[in-house]
């Protein structure tokens, strides 16, 4: 989908007090930022924000950064933030591109990584950039907690059914899977949908999710 530019992004994004661009490394000063001890979650591709939002006013004891690297994207998530009648605490946005995630996150500071409706990067050429690549999932591994998950969910099967050879290569562990999320009482409770999610759910289009770990529960 192509993106719109939005006249102006860049100096919303770096004025707003929520935003954090990755232009010093951040890695073992999250507790500071958000002055708790309380567990740290990341959205990678967080998109227009509704998803991490949606998460951060249900759970008010855990602090959430949405990492996203396009100015514009991120405008619409601020937007959202600053229009809700209350305010929210616990959330953050980092504009950056997750290839760098380890400069701002400290091995063992994140307890969960979020990846939804990821680009899925076709041509063969392009695997490595998939953030469910072997090379991703060793990245994320060093900033996890020893019993950190990681949840994915797509609308496209390649790029799914490429995740999970992944796995193995990358230490990783398979905790549950489906091919239809929304048709799948277990996995589907709790379920909170993206902006994405909706549209593909309209269409009955069939959500693919996986919930992996590098321990064994």
């Amino acid at each position: 989908m192509r993106l719109r530019n939005i006249p102006g992004a860049m100096e919303m994004v770096a004025a707003h007090p929520y935003c954090i661009d990755d232009g010093k490394p951040l890695a073992g000063k999250w507790k500071e930022i958000f002055e708790n001890d309380n567990p740290l979650h990341l959205e990678i591709g967080m998109g227009k924000g509704q998803f991490l939002l949606t998460l951060a006013e249900m759970h008010p004891d855990i602090n959430y950064v949405g990492i996203e690297k396009y100015d514009s994207v991120l405008v619409r998530a601020t937007e959202k933030l600053d229009g809700r009648d209350k305010p929210l605490h616990n959330i953050r946005f980092l504009r950056m591109d997750a290839v760098n995630i380890c400069s701002m996150f400290a091995p063992g500071e994140v307890g969960k990584i979020y990846l939804n409706f990821s680009d899925p990067w076709p041509k063969d050429r392009h695997a490595k950039r998939r953030l469910t690549s072997e090379n991703f999932l060793n990245k994320y591994d060093r900033i996890l907690v020893p019993e950190g998950q990681i949840e994915f969910k797509t609308d496209n099967k390649d790029l799914f059914e490429f995740s999970l050879t992944q796995l193995d290569p990358a230490g990783w562990k398979l905790v549950a899977a489906t091919s239809d999320l929304h048709r799948d009482s277990a996995m589907n409770a709790g379920n909170i949908m993206t902006e994405y999610e909706e549209k593909f759910s309209r269409q009955e289009k069939p959500i693919y999710k996986m919930i992996i770990s590098k321990s064994c529960l």
